[in-house]
């Protein structure tokens, strides 16, 4: 079992996912085929090397497709994050995208209940 995270992991990871979700905001639907990305959570592991990053994404039909162009341009992700939080962070950890499907999974129980 994981430790829970500290209070600076978790000062960080709110930093990260508020400054990745204005750069994925200001990049425009469009960038990510026509979805809308939400960055619903970032967990930053203990030495603040890599940032889980979860991103939720609407429509679901699009997940795979948008999957992709993120972790294509995780690079290009990092570097403007770097230029975001270089004056708070010395390292700006990598970041690592996972789908979050809590938003799928709340549906999915939802269709069930309505049955």
């Amino acid at each position: 079992m994981e430790k829970p995270a500290s209070t600076r992991q978790l000062k960080v990871g709110r930093e990260i996912q508020k400054n990745l979700a204005e750069i994925i905001r200001a990049k425009g639907m469009a960038a990510f085929d026509g979805a809308m990305v939400t960055v619903s959570e970032v967990r930053v592991s203990p030495d603040l090397s890599v940032a889980k990053t979860y991103v939720s994404i609407f429509p679901s039909e699009k997940q795979e497709a948008v999957m992709a162009i993120l972790n294509e341009n995780n690079k290009a992700l990092r570097g403007e994050l770097g230029r975001a939080v270089g004056k708070q962070l010395r390292i700006v950890p990598e970041i690592v995208f996972y789908l979050d499907t809590s938003l799928d999974y709340a549906e999915h129980i939802e269709e069930l209940l309505k049955k």
